[in-house]
């Protein structure tokens, strides 16, 4: 695996390195040793797949509060996301600022997002399912958000998207 800091503090695109033969390809996700050696450390307790039938569906921003804030491995395993991130944390250098990264199944790329950055994506095509790796277990009552479109954050989405639930649609403009 290959780790790159992205622009938002911690948050880390990783590539796989996928191994051929002739039966096809094998391909490492996660190895909690791996990750460590790079410098972030992750040991997942819950996985989770968002299937998405619509293209140009959005999913977020979401985050947990703290307390019970988490940290997520994502990745496309089928189809195509505009995945974000989007830093929330007052003591961050980079706070109130979004990285994107385009992940597929094709490119198998993942983004760790840690706790306090706050997680949506665009489907950029149809049946796109999403992977999620998160520790610590979610923890029920403590799910928050902010608005996908809020000129706080300028996030540069690549259009306007078609599907969206009534609560993405109604978290408040960030307030801080």
């Amino acid at each position: 695996m290959r780790f790159a800091e992205a622009e938002i503090e911690g948050v880390v695109v990783i590539e796989i390195e996928p191994r051929f033969d002739a039966r096809g390809a094998f391909e490492r996700l996660h190895c909690p040793d791996e990750f460590a050696a790079a410098g972030c450390p992750f040991e997942p307790v819950q996985t989770s797949l968002s299937r998405n039938p619509r293209a140009l569906t959005l999913r977020g921003m979401h985050y947990q509060e703290r307390p019970h804030g988490e940290t997520k491995l994502v990745r496309c395993v089928r189809g195509r996301i505009f995945d974000v991130a989007l830093d929330l944390r007052p003591e961050s250098p980079t706070y109130r600022l979004w990285s994107a990264a385009e992940l597929s199944a094709s490119n198998a790329r993942a983004l760790l997002i840690p706790e306090g950055v706050a997680h949506g994506f665009l489907t950029l095509e149809p049946d796109s399912d999403v992977l999620y790796q998160i520790a610590p277990r979610f923890e029920p009552g403590h799910e928050a958000g902010v608005r996908w479109d809020d000129p706080a954050f300028a996030i540069g989405w690549p259009t306007e998207p078609e599907v969206i639930s009534e609560r993405d649609a109604g978290y408040p403009n960030h307030q801080g």
